[in-house]
């Protein structure tokens, strides 16, 4: 029987899955609106976080001094999972989910900022060597300086890193998962709704069934790392999460015959090396003490 962190681990890796295969099903949705595509991704996540707040008889009650964390966790999120879908419609899921990955660095900076948390010299350094092994994957080049849907791809990974900042504000406030996981999905959904009227695009009853997995997916995602953190802390078990860039290019290779560059296949070595020493140096420095 697993028990703690043993326990914390799998639900990583099983968070790192179900993402994975959300970026497939998104994928393999077709060429419609990144937006609308959310909309999927985030109407199912409501459904399922109201019937755990019903279930757990968890109420509709935002603690107090947490509703700016929600609406931050909520705008940044939005403006992150827009960004992702762009990004994973253009890109290679691999190389999408990679650049989704930087969150953790972001979230770094961004705790500095609204939590007050120092940064620490190998921090930095970490942060700095992630970014440039972004480089590989943004692309510039003589004729263009970068590619867009990589840059956009960045920016979906700025986005819910400072959403992650935001959920640990919120939870320190009092605010519970589910709670948070109900507001931000209605808040995406709603967001959405405007841009889906002025641009919508008809879609095939296999669209609709790919975005509806594309959202138990997320779904499954959300609970399972939520379910993680509860069992083992972040700092113990965060570095399994880069097990979603395996599985995003395992799923890409045989569903849809992607096959990374060598230039991108350097950036995931060099930002998931940046991950990996940051997490190995913390965990030295915290035996010592």
């Amino acid at each position: 029987m697993l028990k703690g962190k043993n326990k914390g681990i799998m639900y990583i890796i099983m968070a790192a899955f179900c993402f994975a295969f959300m970026n497939l099903f998104v994928k393999l949705a077709g060429d419609l609106p990144a937006i609308q595509k959310s909309f999927f991704r985030n109407i199912v996540a409501v459904f399922f976080a109201f019937a755990v707040l019903k279930r757990e008889r968890i109420p509709f009650k935002i603690p107090e001094g947490s509703l700016g964390y929600l609406l931050g966790r909520s705008i940044m999120g939005t403006i992150g999972v827009f960004a992702n879908f762009y990004a994973i419609g253009k890109l290679n899921i691999a190389d999408a989910s990679m650049l989704n990955k930087l969150s953790p660095f972001f979230a770094i900076i961004f705790s500095y900022f609204i939590l007050k948390e120092k940064i620490k010299p190998y921090q930095f350094i970490c942060v700095f060597t992630a970014f440039l092994g972004t480089i590989f994957i943004l692309r510039p080049g003589v004729d263009q300086l970068i590619s867009v849907p990589a840059l956009i791809g960045v920016v979906g990974g700025l986005g819910a890193g400072f959403a992650y900042t935001c959920v640990r504000a919120a939870s320190a406030k009092g605010a519970p998962g589910p709670l948070i996981v109900f507001f931000f999905s209605a808040f995406s959904c709603i967001s959405a709704i405007p841009f889906i009227i002025v641009d919508h695009e008809p879609m095939s009853g296999w669209q609709v069934i790919s975005l509806l997995l594309a959202g138990l997916s997320a779904t499954g995602g959300q609970f399972s790392i939520t379910a993680a953190y509860t069992h083992a802390p972040a700092r113990e078990i965060s570095v399994y999460d880069y097990t979603q860039i395996i599985f995003a290019a395992l799923l890409g290779f045989f569903f849809l015959g992607e096959v990374p560059d060598m230039f991108s296949i350097i950036g995931y070595v060099i930002i998931i090396g940046a991950g990996v020493a940051m997490f190995m140096i913390r965990k030295k420095k915290e035996s010592v003490q």
